[in-house]
């Protein structure tokens, strides 16, 4: 007797698909007159439209970017004594890139948070992934550009805010773009993708001297495992 009541098997007799299961108890959902190639195809296709249905799709109804927030912010200035005293370092600015989002999930595994920032004509792009997300508004991400990318960019002149020409933001969970939103450009338009995409030069907070300032304010952020 076979115990593997879940065993079945596909034969061909007489130019036909037949489902045969080891237990005599357990029937097919179909009857086997429909087991020919055409319907079991048909039957399959329904089966793996049914399996992604139920696997879930997220959209705006789950997650929403309310505001994307560009600014300037110099580095911060930390007091510390230790070793011999030197002048503290001229505080040199930054482009910050705040985003408030929502979130009608009880908890998110992980979302993942892409930026593009179109500065004095160049775009930069990078990617945050936060874990342990909960429910809830004012939801936070951030992103900052550095001094010295800033300056190689504008050639050594301050940053203003018409330096900044739009920042594209777009919040995806595995692989599935769920909201895009912009700065200045309005709607859903994917404007970077008309622009030379610069790779490298936009760093996390915990990349940066803000890491551990306003700890409590974003969402946590995801590490990348070390290489073996």
């Amino acid at each position: 007797m076979l115990e593997n009541r879940g065993f079945a098997r596909f034969f061909v007799a007489r130019g036909k698909w037949i489902l045969q299961f080891a237990d005599p108890r357990v029937s097919s959902p179909f009857p086997f007159s429909l087991l020919n190639m055409r319907n079991l195809t048909v039957a399959f296709a329904s089966l793996a439209l049914m399996a992604l249905g139920t696997a879930g799709s997220y959209g705006r109804a789950d997650y929403d970017i309310k505001a994307v927030s560009p600014a300037v912010v110099l580095t911060p200035q930390i007091a510390f004594q230790f070793g011999p005293q030197v002048p503290p370092p001229r505080s040199l600015q930054w482009l910050q890139v705040e985003v408030d989002f929502s979130s009608n999930i009880d908890w998110t595994d992980e979302l993942t948070v892409k930026y593009y920032i179109l500065l004095a004509g160049k775009c930069l792009t990078g990617e945050v992934t936060h874990i342990d997300i909960p429910k809830g508004r004012d939801l936070f991400s951030v992103m900052y550009v550095s001094p010295n990318t800033i300056a190689r960019i504008l050639n050594g002149h301050p940053m203003s805010g018409n330096d900044i020409m739009d920042v594209g933001v777009q919040l995806v969970k595995q692989g599935q773009v769920l909201v895009t939103k912009s700065f200045k450009t309005r709607g859903d338009t994917q404007w970077w993708q008309n622009q030379q995409q610069v790779t490298g030069q936009v760093l996390n907070k915990n990349q940066t001297p803000f890491a551990p300032i306003l700890w409590d304010r974003y969402e946590q952020i995801k590490i990348a495992p070390t290489a073996q």
